[in-house]
């Protein structure tokens, strides 16, 4: 499996627009979190091993989130007609089969990562009351097959010190994982295969 990291992009970069199709079909947009604490994106899938890893803790988080004001949304930007396993029909049934109380979307045209230069699954991002990025990064040091428990160290940190009106802890750590699977012929500027970690 080739291993992708984080673009990191930029701290105090405001959050990209979006309004995406959950997989309740309703549609949800940046717009309505106006009120959160803070706001934990993730660009995630179904079938990756690196979200698989984390998929179980993701759900606890996200409830965690939830009772402290923060929210939570899953993004799904693959290419479902080579992953048919990332298709919303799936997304449903992994979001139940999960337990994700948080919104779960589906970026048909990628547009959406591209905004938010999301590169691999799961690729996180954490932005303040005001909706500028605060943290950008790994969920923690854990890895599939590795021995590293898995906690959410980094993300909570993050989280809590964002909450908190505090400084995020340095350094932050990119995020590890598949690289998002792009569209043939439409794959982003930043995408650069030969650069995987």
């Amino acid at each position: 499996m080739v291993k992708t990291a984080s673009t990191m992009l930029p701290l105090g970069t405001p959050a990209p627009d979006f309004s995406l199709l959950n997989v309740d079909s309703k549609t949800v947009s940046l717009a309505d979190f106006s009120d959160a604490k803070a706001l934990v994106v993730i660009f995630m899938c179904n079938h990756c091993p690196f979200v698989k890893h984390l998929a179980d803790a993701l759900a606890d988080f996200g409830r965690e989130c939830q009772q402290k004001g923060v929210a939570v949304v899953g993004i799904s930007s693959n290419d479902v007609a080579k992953h048919p396993d990332d298709s919303p029909e799936q997304m449903v049934h992994e979001a139940e089969n999960r337990g994700y109380t948080f919104p779960y979307l589906y970026d048909e045209d990628q547009s959406i990562a591209k905004a938010y230069k999301a590169a691999c699954t799961p690729d996180f991002y954490v932005f303040d009351a005001e909706k500028k990025l605060a943290y950008r990064g790994q969920f923690d040091a854990s890895r599939p097959g590795g021995d590293i428990a898995v906690t959410g160290d980094d993300l909570r940190k993050a989280v809590d010190a964002v909450v908190e009106g505090q400084a995020v802890p340095e350094p932050q750590m990119p995020s590890i994982g598949c690289n998002i699977k792009w569209i043939s012929g439409k794959e982003p500027e930043y995408f650069n295969p030969a650069g995987t970690a």
